[in-house]
């Protein structure tokens, strides 16, 4: 599988002559002044702003970029307002508890957030109103976060590069006039909104890789949590068992400080981890910095396959060096069954896909189709055939197949044995190292209206931890725009994935 990938070198030149170029800030004034969360509420906090004006510098943002179509829908005046006075009643020490406080945060919108249409990016929900909101977003506004508005995305999270959304694609922040490049996805909207300086950080969900590649594309961290510690309460259903909760930020602090607010326990999802509440942002700012002693870093050799750019191999073996330079110690491990992960989780995804999506009939909520004569298979086809994207229904009737009695033994059964392996490999070589280093994709941006027939192999570094169901950050090349690197740790030790990541933020720096 890994062999059988394309590789796409151009594009570097294309994102040189872009009109904002990789890593440098964005437009957004509340950008340009603080350069963290934890500045930005220090400013709050010393009263040099408010977060009325970082709302209202958010909107002006989203307005003046609305041509890369992050946002699928801005929440009322009305419902922010509510927002703002809520923070403003509460005592000013309130602000020192809450981690976000009169923060911007734009969320997926495969997320429910209560009053707001949910639409997961499908016509099929496109008027659907959700009377209830996810718990990762129940977390937010309990510490002060406020949403912005809701995010593009690849319907049902269902591609990677942004671009089967019924309400058209998202569009790269650095894309120059000629040539509109995809920021990656499925998880688009909610990487434009953070690359593009419109808002300081985003929730996006993460199946096989949704986060960290447009993570890399966009050159700012990606973040998926292990499988299980951030509750699926809330998220409109792709593939259960892999879908995960996931975010993006501007820096690795910043997303140690997301993680601290929407990790936890929920017993509204059978799945979630019941363990104490870790404040990962504390163990971090706790943590020396570039400090690598005692740490093993293990680079896989099945990551490194002809197909991946040349900037990509750079910034991967700049970055093995720099760990090594900061006292960590580095070995080559084997994790064998990486070839066959991504051909598993393509018939893993779609089976569970298939399933989920057979509550959309018409009936109960959503899209109602029909004529006045139709019997209820009649509407029912109607509804899912007008409702569904190309994309999703491909993955549906591919997923049905998957399940049905002629393939269920040759091709479910066998994936899911495949997923057991990976699993065992990582389980097998964490035992020798303590982090893994990759490159995030085998590609960079890609135009928009170039969608290669292998887009789904843009998956294939990020699909076997999704499948193993442990943590893995992208962090921005910074010297090589829409290259990351992606570092993996074992189930819940996400504080030393943020210790790895932070270091490896400094590359570079003096």
């Amino acid at each position: 599988m890994l062999a059988s990938l394309s590789s796409t070198t151009s594009t570097s030149t294309i994102l040189s002559s872009s009109r904002l170029p990789l890593g440098c800030p964005p437009s957004s004034r509340a950008w340009r002044e603080y350069q963290s969360i934890a500045e930005t509420i220090g400013a709050i906090q010393k009263g040099t702003t408010t977060p009325r004006s970082l709302l209202e510098d958010s909107l002006v943002q989203v307005e003046a970029n609305k041509d890369l179509n992050a946002f699928i829908s801005v929440r009322s005046s009305e419902s922010l307002d509510a927002d703002l006075q809520s923070l403003s009643s509460q005592e000013q020490a309130r602000s020192d508890s809450q981690l976000l406080h009169g923060i911007p945060i734009a969320v997926k919108d495969n997320f429910c957030l209560e009053g707001t249409v949910s639409s997961a990016g499908s016509k099929l929900l496109a008027d659907f109103v959700s009377p209830y909101s996810a718990h990762v977003c129940e977390k937010l506004k309990e510490h002060g976060a406020l949403v912005v508005g809701k995010t593009n995305l690849d319907e049902f999270g269902m591609g990677s590069m942004g671009v089967h959304s019924y309400y058209g694609p998202a569009v790269h922040p650095s894309s120059p006039p000629e040539k509109k490049l995809s920021p990656g996805g499925s998880s688009s909207g909610s990487a434009v909104a953070v690359a593009s300086g419109q808002v300081f950080g985003a929730l996006g969900s993460d199946t096989g890789g949704s986060v960290r590649l447009p993570a890399a594309w966009c050159n700012i961290v990606g973040l998926k949590p292990s499988y299980g510690l951030c509750s699926r309460f809330g998220l409109i259903a792709y593939a259960s068992s892999l879908d995960c909760p996931a975010l993006f930020s501007r820096s690795v602090e910043d997303s140690a400080r997301i993680l601290s607010v929407v990790a936890g326990h929920d017993s509204r999802d059978s799945t979630s981890v019941n363990q104490a509440p870790i404040n990962y942002l504390q163990t971090l700012l706790d943590t020396p910095l570039k400090d690598m002693k005692g740490v093993v870093v293990g680079i896989p050799v099945e990551y490194n396959v002809k197909e991946l750019p040349e900037q990509s191999r750079k910034a991967w073996e700049e970055a093995i060096a720099y760990l090594e330079s900061l006292g960590a110690t580095v070995k080559s491990v084997s994790l064998p069954h990486t070839p066959q992960a991504l051909a598993a989780y393509y018939v893993i995804a779609p089976s569970e896909a298939s399933s989920n999506l057979a509550r959309y009939d018409g009936l109960r909520y959503g899209l109602q189709e029909s004529e006045p004569d139709d019997n209820t298979r009649t509407r029912y086809t109607r509804t899912r055939s007008d409702g569904f994207g190309k994309e999703v229904q491909k993955r549906i009737l591919l997923g049905t197949h998957m399940l049905s009695n002629e393939a269920y033994e040759a091709n479910y059964v066998q994936a899911m044995k495949i997923r057991r392996l990976v699993q065992q490999d990582f389980a097998k070589v964490f035992k020798e190292v303590d982090v893994l280093l990759t490159p995030t994709a085998t590609t960079l941006p890609q135009p928009i209206d170039e969608v290669p027939e292998n887009e789904y192999s843009n998956d294939v570094m990020t699909v076997p931890s999704s499948l193993a169901g442990i943590p893995a950050v992208s962090v921005p090349a910074k010297k090589y725009p829409g290259s990351g690197i992606q570092v993996i740790t074992n189930r819940l030790e996400e504080s030393l994935l943020f210790r790895v990541a932070r270091d490896l933020e400094t590359l570079g720096e003096p």
